[in-house]
């Protein structure tokens, strides 16, 4: 069924957080909707949750050409109310003729002629003009037509992340960003704020492993230049983001110790989920299994340990060290040995 929208809690006249992202001037709600889970989901539920988040006051949304058919159902959802939404997308081409297929498509499904923030999608590298790719050359001419309005980057390494904000060529920079973060992408952050360049924030509860939004709503809302964009694929995770919107949580003294206790509890290497790993030859969800021990302690473990849960890590078993995927991760974390501390200790939950 489609959403009804007179049940809907119209946000009209009220007083909601908003943030400006950078020298773009965009101002948005300052909660976001990041539209990776909604591939997960029937097109027509995907468009209802989108289309109930527009009209209870959210109106950016960030999805990518990667994420299946998740622009479709923005398209489907959203495209009747277009002037009044940002839209962010991504390409993870490496060449102009790939970059140019990948816009159309993208015009084509969400149902517009043009994007707001047209980003580049984890390159390993940072695109500058001249630099013989043709990428960011191909951004300007995309901007030059009309068919985009802001050049932004997504990006997991800190290198890359900072090369793009100083080098004055991105308007956007999208890194992951929540509670766990260290001294080092604090300090990403004040950076994009001296230098203008708006800030949107992935992984702000950090793959699932934060299991209090609330906490991480209030820690975010420290730095005033972060736009979260939250992972959203279930009405009940969007009615609490929602809820934030009138009655913003407070960063209390019981919600400080509980980020203490959790950066204590996640210190050191561990699997932020980001699935860049993927896809693995043997067909392990490494994504998944590096951070089986993490997920058995922060979740309800009934699920994990069930017999589909079982057949998922046994293929672990199967892994020929083939370095794939430690090879591509960009946190430089050795996958193959987090794979085997996670499967053994795994096992041990089914004693």
């Amino acid at each position: 069924m489609w959403y009804d929208k007179s049940k809907a809690t119209m946000r009209k006249g009220f007083s909601m957080k908003q943030v400006t992202l950078g020298r773009t001037g965009i101002t948005v709600n300052r909660n976001g909707f990041g539209a990776l889970p909604v591939q997960r989901v029937s097109k027509e539920e995907g468009a209802r949750l989108l289309r109930k988040a527009f009209d209870n006051g959210i109106n950016f949304f960030d999805t990518a050409r990667a994420y299946t058919d998740s622009e479709e159902k923005i398209g489907l959802g959203l495209s009747d109310v277009r002037d009044r939404i940002i839209l962010a997308t991504k390409t993870g081409q490496t060449t102009p003729e790939g970059f140019w297929k990948d816009l159309e498509t993208s015009l084509s499904l969400l149902k517009t002629d043009h994007v707001d923030i047209y980003q580049f999608h984890n390159p390993a590298f940072c695109p500058k003009p001249g630099d013989g790719s043709g990428l960011y050359e191909a951004m300007l001419e995309a901007k030059k037509q009309g068919k985009i309005r802001f050049i932004g980057i997504t990006n997991h390494r800190l290198a890359v992340a900072r090369e793009a904000v100083e080098s004055g060529l991105y308007d956007t920079l999208q890194f992951p960003f929540s509670y766990l973060a260290s001294e080092k992408e604090e300090e990403l952050v004040r950076l994009c704020a001296e230098k203008n360049v708006g800030f949107i924030c992935m992984k702000a509860l950090s793959g699932g492993l934060i299991t209090r939004s609330d906490a991480a709503y209030a820690y975010l809302a420290q730095f005033e230049n972060t736009l979260p964009i939250w992972g959203i694929q279930r009405e009940s995770e969007l009615d609490k983001f929602l809820s934030y919107q009138d009655n913003p949580p407070a960063l209390t003294p019981e919600m400080t110790a509980l980020i203490e206790k959790d950066r204590r509890e996640l210190a050191g290497e561990f699997c932020r989920g980001c699935g860049y790993c993927m896809p693995c030859p043997q067909g392990i969800e490494i994504n998944t299994c590096a951070r089986m021990s993490l997920l058995l302690r922060r979740s309800p473990a009934a699920g994990w340990l069930s017999e589909q849960g079982q057949a998922m890590m046994k293929k672990v078993e199967n892994c020929v060290q083939c370095g794939q995927c430690k090879a591509k991760c960009p946190y430089g974390l050795d996958t193959p040995a987090l794979l085997r501390r996670n499967y053994e200790d795994y096992q041990t939950f089914l004693k």
